[in-house]
């Protein structure tokens, strides 16, 4: 039945009537793809261990009631003006003296230079995180400098499709260069509706790989989920990256919950000389697909081997308030966990470079805009290991 009025053909329709911003559904040779992937079955992709993806039930409006409340409201957001670096497009200017350089540009937003690529993983500069301009969850700060003033991108990598790490006025300006695009297996049929030519992209599935200027992206498991619509049709996949030039390597979480193929990925492409992890927006009504501070350092952990080495930076938190809890409880409790662990963190503001060779930001910037905070997460009389704060740099950077 192929008539005007088919189901298939008023699909079409529909389809082609949805907002730009919903992206595009997978379809032709890359659905093929999809439906062949060993992660995708009862026409769904599949998380490496099972997940719950959102509360329902009584927990969804036990949820709603305390995220509407006046006073949580208020402790999820600074206080005050977030402190960007000041010098973020000065800075880049100039190549790194070590081989790698990491830029938090906010949430999971991170520019890598690494061994003479420029990878810029899921790049977010719009004002929210919505496929709509007028609601939606908006920026707590601005970002620390314009896209273009980034310089030339060698690569962007996205590690899934959710708005707060694919972003369409995002991705319609990185579009207009000829920056390559790392993205999961069906993440394509977005970016190609948007404007990125199809021999621009390199669409991965777990443990599939592809280079870029003697650079090697590898897309690794993740335990989350997709989708940028009301309909979640689970047909995009998503992913963490491990990213490996000859002489650095470095491993960027994405959004997932805690799972034991860290270890893994770990053992296979480890260990790391920084790794970039998801430490925000966690909550009890999701536990199965964001990392609490806690989590995140286990994570970074079994990615070294089961021990404290390099150097952790923590994403996906400080830029948009999208959990229960207070704004500034990822950073101190981070801080806390791995004080710990004896585990080394960076914690730049957003703009600011650090090569993690060379000396490291550790001040606790967010302090000075931060509302009280109670740590709930502190054990009683737990020894915290002063050896990540006593770190003796191995390399002095000179400017």
């Amino acid at each position: 039945m192929t008539g005007a009025g088919s189901p298939q053909t008023l699909r079409s329709r529909l389809r082609s009537l949805r907002a730009e911003a919903f992206g595009a559904d997978p379809t032709g040779a890359r659905w093929e793809r999809i439906r062949n992937s060993p992660n995708f079955a009862d026409g769904v992709f599949q998380n490496p261990v099972g997940a719950r993806t959102r509360p329902s039930g009584a927990s969804m409006l036990e949820f709603a009631k305390i995220y509407f409340q006046k006073e949580t409201r208020a402790r999820r957001v600074p206080a005050g003006r977030v402190p960007l670096h000041p010098g973020t497009t000065t800075d880049l200017a100039t190549p790194p003296h070590t081989g790698l350089r990491l830029t938090w540009m906010g949430h999971s937003s991170v520019l890598a230079e690494i061994d003479g690529l420029r990878v810029l993983l899921d790049p977010v500069w719009g004002e929210r995180c919505s496929p709509f301009s007028f609601v939606g969850p908006k920026r707590l700060h601005p970002v620390p400098a314009p896209l273009a003033a980034l310089g030339p991108v060698d690569v962007v990598v996205i590690s899934h499709d959710h708005y707060d790490h694919l972003d369409l006025p995002t991705i319609k300006a990185l579009a207009a260069t000829d920056t390559v695009f790392a993205v999961p297996l069906g993440v394509g049929a977005h970016l190609e509706r948007w404007g990125v030519a199809p021999e621009r992209l390199r669409e991965l599935d777990w443990r599939e790989s592809t280079e870029v200027g003697g650079v090697r992206l590898t897309a690794t498991p993740a335990r989350h989920f997709c989708g940028r619509g009301l309909r979640n049709q689970q047909h995009t996949l998503w992913a963490s990256w491990v990213v490996a030039g000859p002489e650095h390597r470095i491993f960027h979480s994405g959004d997932t919950g805690y799972f034991p193929g860290f270890r893994d990925i770990g053992a296979e492409h480890g260990p790391f000389d920084a790794t970039m992890i998801q430490i925000g927006a966690y909550s009890e009504y999701w536990p199965d697909i964001h990392m609490t501070p806690d989590e995140g350092i286990r994570a970074h952990l079994d990615l070294q081997g089961g021990r404290p080495a390099g150097v952790l930076l923590p994403i996906h938190w400080g830029t948009f308030n999208l959990a229960p809890h207070p704004w500034a409880e990822p950073g101190e409790w981070t801080r806390d966990a791995a004080r710990e662990a004896g585990q080394v963190v960076a914690s730049p503001r957003p703009g600011e470079p650090f090569e993690p060779a060379g000396s490291l930001p550790t001040d606790p910037w967010w302090r000075a805009v931060a509302q009280p905070i109670t740590r709930p997460w502190r054990k009683p009389g737990a020894p915290l290991n002063p050896a990540a704060e006593e770190r003796s740099p191995d390399l002095a950077v000179e400017g």
